[in-house]
C-alpha cells in the first residue's frame, strides 16, 4: 500500500493510453489533454518505474520489454477499479470518440452501410475515419496504432494481433449480357479465352482466382487491374471484358442492367473475411463493442434490405441467374 501513496492514479490512465497508442499526440487526443500534459505525465511515470517506458526507433515509439510486461495487469487493474467505482464502462448513446478502420473497398461496401445506419442509430456520437490499403499496410497500421480495426482477407499474422472471422465469401462473375449466351455461363476455355478485370490494391497472383487457376495449371489475361470498385461495372458494360468478383460486392448494390452475374466455370476457395486488432485494444470496452457490432452486421445486417438494426435473420446464398 505504501507504494499507491506514491502515485496519482491519473498517471495509470495516461499510461494505459500511451501503451495503447505509442504515441505521446495520439495519447493526448484519447485522454483530451494537451500533448505538454501527457509528455510531463510520461516523464513521471519513467521516473516512477524506473524505465523509459517508450523509445524511439525509426521514428516511432516503441514499448520497452518492462512496459510491455505491464499492460496486461495495468488493463486488468483498470477494469478491477471501474466496475469497484460502479463505471459503466462504455455507454454508446452517451459516448463521443472516433475510430480508425482500414478496409479494402469490398469491405467499405459490405459492412459501412449497416455499420453506418447501426452507429447512427445507438451510438450517434460514435465517428468513423476509414483509410484503404494493402493486408500488409492494414496490419502494419494496426501495429503502429494508426487503426483501431481492420477488414481484410488475412491469411497469416502475427501473434500480437487478434482476429476473428466474420463471413466466408465465394465468388460470381459478371460480364456484358449481349457477350454471353442467350441462358447459362461460359465454358472454362470460353472463360479463359476473354480478356479479364482484376479489382485489387495490389495486382498479383496472391489473389484467389489466380490461385484457383493455378491449381490446374492455367492462365488468364487481366486486361486492366484497377483499385476502385465502382468504375469495374462502367467499363466492362460494351465490351468482351470479364469480372470475377466476391458475391457480397453485388448484392450491397444494384447490377448495371447492361450486365448479367453467373458462375465462375472452375471451383474458387471461398474466404474468410476477418476483423483483426491488436492484443492491446483487447480488453477495451469501446472496442469490444464496435466489434460485435461489425460482426452483427456481418452476419445478420442485411444493407440491401433496410436492415437498420442488422438483427433480420440470415438469408440464404442466392443462385445465379441465368437470365
Amino acid at each position: 500500500m505504501d507504494d499507491l501513496r506514491r502515485i496519482d492514479l491519473n498517471l495509470l490512465l495516461t499510461l494505459h493510453a500511451l501503451l495503447a497508442e505509442q504515441h505521446v499526440s495520439r495519447a493526448a487526443l484519447r485522454l483530451h489533454r494537451s500533448q505538454p500534459a501527457v509528455s510531463h505525465a510520461l516523464a513521471q511515470l519513467r521516473e516512477l518505474f524506473g524505465d523509459p517506458l517508450l523509445v524511439r526507433r525509426g521514428g516511432r515509439l516503441h514499448a520497452t520489454a518492462r512496459a510491455q510486461a505491464l499492460i496486461e495487469p495495468l488493463q486488468q487493474a483498470l477494469e478491477q477499479l471501474d466496475g469497484l467505482l460502479g463505471s459503466p464502462g462504455f455507454d454508446p448513446r452517451r459516448a463521443q470518440r472516433s475510430f480508425r478502420l482500414a478496409m479494402s473497398d469490398y469491405g467499405a461496401r459490405v459492412v459501412l452501410p449497416g455499420l453506418m445506419r447501426m452507429l447512427r442509430e445507438e451510438a450517434p456520437g460514435i465517428d468513423l475515419i476509414v483509410s484503404q490499403g494493402s493486408r500488409e499496410a492494414m496490419l502494419g497500421q494496426l501495429f503502429d496504432g494508426e487503426a483501431d480495426l481492420a477488414l481484410a482477407v488475412f491469411p497469416q499474422m502475427a501473434e500480437e494481433l487478434r482476429a476473428q472471422t466474420l463471413f466466408e465469401e465465394s465468388f460470381t462473375c459478371i460480364a456484358d449480357r449481349s457477350s454471353l449466351p442467350v441462358r447459362g455461363g461460359l465454358s472454362l476455355d470460353a472463360w479463359l479465352a476473354r480478356p479479364h478485370v482484376l479489382v485489387a490494391v495490389r495486382p498479383g497472383m496472391d489473389n484467389e482466382i489466380d490461385l484457383a487457376l493455378q491449381g490446374i495449371g492455367a492462365r488468364r489475361r487481366v486486361a486492366l487491374a484497377l483499385p476502385h470498385w465502382t468504375a469495374a461495372q462502367e467499363v466492362i458494360a460494351g465490351t468482351d471484358l470479364i469480372l470475377t468478383v466476391a458475391r457480397r460486392s453485388l448484392d450491397s448494390g444494384a447490377l448495371d442492367s447492361r450486365l448479367r452475374r453467373f458462375a465462375p466455370p472452375l471451383a474458387i476457395k471461398p474466404f474468410a473475411f476477418q476483423q483483426a486488432w491488436h492484443q492491446r485494444r483487447e480488453g477495451e470496452a469501446g472496442h469490444r463493442w464496435l466489434r460485435e457490432k461489425v460482426m452483427q452486421v456481418c452476419q445478420y445486417g442485411r444493407p440491401d434490405r433496410g436492415a437498420s438494426r442488422g438483427v433480420a435473420p440470415p438469408l440464404p446464398p442466392k443462385k445465379e441467374s441465368a437470365e
